[in-house]
């Protein structure tokens, strides 16, 4: 019998087929990045140590600073290293030529600076940040050892730079050749992922498939989508031309996303209000138009996933809005023609409708456009704004400055021979676990990673190097030793140990040209950057952390401020500026919550509360900046006045939250709403019989205009009383039970 053969046409050969595939997707990949990371740390070893370089140590350091799976990061974090320490260089030159006699002085200005960097660190997003970082991290590297020997300094800063950049094209180099991992691979299938769960969440949302958990996981999801977009498309475009030539097309996807979800999550919350005030007439009238979006997503019956089909799904979007106005007025004859439902409601909720509408057709058809490669949607100069407390930005610096003065003063005091290895790593140390969620738990799994690497390190140093012969076989001594700690750095849990491991032992055992056999010196190395790190642990753990309660509620109170900036600021471009920065709030403030649940929960309540207000106070204001040129518009007329109190008691309950605040934003909402209803009920003459009547009727557009301004107060109304609000909390018997303001069931429907 003759033996039978396993391929990928057979079962067991499809099974193996499998099981390769989707470990080459998975640990594979990490294998290959852990072989990248080695390859590229000796490559830049040896050609230092081929240049004559004195520490080609400082070469492999920077790989393992550098190095990311993908080539997105690894050339943008290039290029910021380079710039922060070209500005580094050139600002610790200065500093050694002003203070290289008063090492007093020159300490406490290099605390400054590094301090101030810091600082910039943290107001910063993305690798832009970490400009930052290497611009105070280079200052201490390169000023701290020369200014033990400043006639030399120039050669020395020259020497480390090299050594640095030769760090950096190596990096580069090999992640762009071997097996390159492309970030524009994982946006593009970031885009087609959070499209199709979008489309699925808008889906089940209206269908009521849909509960209050299932929401606030969604919209945490999307919130993390919307940062990580931006971050990773700000990578990409050090990448490859095509990333570049679609990069304002993604930033205005991600706009438009931020945009389309908020109103979705309005016009659900609206519904699920009316629903609970026993509004059944005015829900059933609304109901059919929310079973026709769901089919409005696909293509011959099957769901969009790709951009190149999403054209379809624009333009069926596109003929359904430009159909829903005639259909709506429509429906709201007859509803008024019935006498018992609230057109108002009916009103303010096809109001939302008709805007989601608009919007996903906009979403939609940037997301299209990202099929070809180059499209008018393209010219987008709205971008997306981080938003970073001042104060907490301020704290990290002061606290980095503090921990290098101290230290300072320490080796000055002491005059410890390891004692600028100590303040220069303090610096590194202050410098990038700043930018980390919990960043005392990140300095301490350095020190921990620090203290395996010295280990390690005294084991290479002193019990195998003297043992080898030739570059071949320092590389076969280095590798194993070098792979444990990448390995480390591929898992979330232990990236801290694999950083602090990986750095530092390069910095203890990376050999240099003249390779020195000194226990004493290394053992003082060792013990300073362990101490270092320690004392920068126990700083953030001391030193205002930033995971205690005054962090939160000053994010919190950063976040409800947007509310407040909704309804005082200047539009232009407020609305994009409000979007943005809600959400990178709400991911800073979910970074810090951790497992908390009761906090993450919390915080989603007052992220919803402050971008439905918040986004009805922008429509509100673009609504009242188009109202035409007439006397019964004017500023000063009642109703005006009216509900510019509405927007002032508005913001000064999110500014402060209150009892008081909340009962007076509540009365100032019922006011304008009444006050509008006065005017539009004064403008509506259908009984009107003269020609002079009739012609002092104001055009529909204009009623129309004034119907969308009430209906902008009322959501506003319905979200203060919404129970499920945070502001719950502060509604009394009086609040909760606010009238409904007055309806006329004249007027035409105002969706166009």
């Amino acid at each position: 019998m003759q033996a039978s053969t396993s391929s990928p046409s057979q079962p067991g050969g499809q099974s193996l087929y499998a099981a390769l595939a989707d470990w080459a997707r998975t640990d594979g990949l990490v294998w290959i990045y852990l072989f990248k990371a080695i390859a590229a740390a000796l490559l830049a070893l040896g050609i230092a140590m081929k240049l004559d370089l004195p520490q080609p140590r400082t070469a492999m350091t920077t790989v393992f600073i550098v190095m990311q799976p993908q080539s997105g990061p690894v050339f943008a974090k290039s290029f910021y290293r380079i710039c922060g320490t070209l500005v580094g260089l050139v600002v610790m030159l200065a500093l050694i030529g002003l203070f290289a006699q008063q090492p007093e002085l020159f300490i406490v200005s290099t605390a400054l600076w590094v301090g101030l960097c810091t600082a910039g660190a943290a107001r910063n997003r993305n690798f832009r940040s970490y400009g930052f970082v290497l611009a105070g991290y280079t200052a201490a590297l390169i000023g701290i050892p020369a200014s033990q020997h400043p006639d030399g300094a120039f050669m020395s800063a020259m020497t480390r730079v090299g050594e640095i950049s030769i760090g950096i094209l190596c990096s580069g180099f090999v992640s762009a050749v071997v097996f390159p991992q492309f970030t524009g691979e994982l946006l593009r299938s970031n885009v087609r992922r959070r499209f199709s769960s979008f489309v699925d969440y808008v889906s089940a949302a209206l269908a009521g498939r849909i509960d209050r958990s299932h929401i606030e996981a969604s919209n945490a999801r999307f919130v993390a989508d919307v940062v990580g977009l931006e971050a990773n498309r700000s990578m990409a475009v050090f990448e490859s031309p095509d990333a570049r030539m679609r990069s304002g097309r993604l930033a205005r996807l991600n706009t438009e996303f931020m945009t389309v979800s908020t109103r979705f999550h309005a016009l659900h919350q609206l519904m699920n209000r009316l629903r609970a005030d026993g509004s059944s007439v005015t829900v059933d009238a609304l109901e059919p138009y929310f079973r026709e979006i769901a089919p409005l997503f696909a293509k011959a019956g099957e769901p969009v996933l790709t951009a190149a089909d999403a054209t379809h799904v624009s333009k069926q979007l596109e003929d359904y809005r430009a159909a829903l106005p005639k259909r709506v007025r429509a429906t709201r004859a007859e509803l008024e023609a019935q006498g018992n439902a609230r057109l108002l409601d009916f009103d303010t909720a096809t109001e939302l409708f008709y805007r989601f509408v608009h919007e996903m057709t906009e979403y939609t058809a940037t997301y299209a456009s990202l099929a070809v490669d180059t499209h008018s949607r393209e010219k987008w100069i709205a971008r997306y704004v981080p938003k970073t407390n001042l104060i907490a930005a301020g704290v990290s610096g002061v606290r980095a400055a503090i921990v290098m003065s101290l230290l300072g003063a320490f080796w000055i005091a002491t005059a410890w021979p390891s004692g600028s290895t100590l303040v220069l790593n303090a610096a590194a140390t202050c410098a990038l676990a700043s930018s980390a969620p919990q960043p005392s738990r990140m300095a301490t799994q350095m020190a921990l990673g620090t203290v395996l690497a010295s280990l390690v390190g005294m084991v290479l140093t002193f019990g195998v190097f003297p043992h080898i012969d030739g570059f071949a076989m320092l590389c076969v001594a280095l590798a194993p030793a070098l792979a444990f700690g990448v390995f480390l750095t591929t898992r979330p849990k232990y990236a801290g140990y694999g950083v602090g491991y990986c750095i530092f032992l390069c910095f203890l055992a990376g050999p240099d040209n003249v390779v020195q056999y000194n226990p004493s010196s290394y053992m003082n190395d060792a013990l300073a950057l362990i101490a270092s790190m320690a004392v920068s642990a126990l700083a953030f753990a001391v030193l205002l952390p930033p995971s205690t309660p005054w962090l939160r509620r000053r994010l919190l109170a950063d976040l409800r401020g947007g509310a407040v900036q909704a309804c005082r600021a200047r539009l232009k471009g407020l609305r994009n500026r409000f979007e943005s920065g809600a959400r990178d709030l709400m991911f800073q403030l979910a970074a810090i919550a951790g497992s908390d649940d009761a906090q993450r929960r919390d915080t989603m309540r007052w992220l919803f509360s402050t971008l439905e207000v918040g986004n009805a106070a922008l429509d509100l204001r673009h609504e009242l900046a188009a109202l035409p040129a007439h006397p019964q518009y004017a500023r000063g007329t009642a109703w005006r006045v009216a509900i510019d109190a509405t927007l002032k008691a508005v913001s000064a309950l999110f500014e402060r939250p209150g009892e008081a605040r909340y009962r007076d934003a509540l009365a100032a909402t019922v006011r304008a709403i009444d006050a509008s209803q006065t005017v539009l009920q004064g403008m509506w003459k259908p009984d009107a019989t003269s020609a002079a009547e009739r012609s002092d009727t104001p055009p529909r557009e204009e009623r129309h205009l004034l119907q969308r301004i009430q209906s902008h107060l009322h959501f506003i109304r319905t979200a203060l009383i919404d129970p499920q609000s945070p502001l719950a909390a502060y509604a009394d018997s009086e609040g909760a039970n606010a009238r409904q303001p007055h309806e006329d069931n004249r007027g035409a429907n105002h969706a166009s």
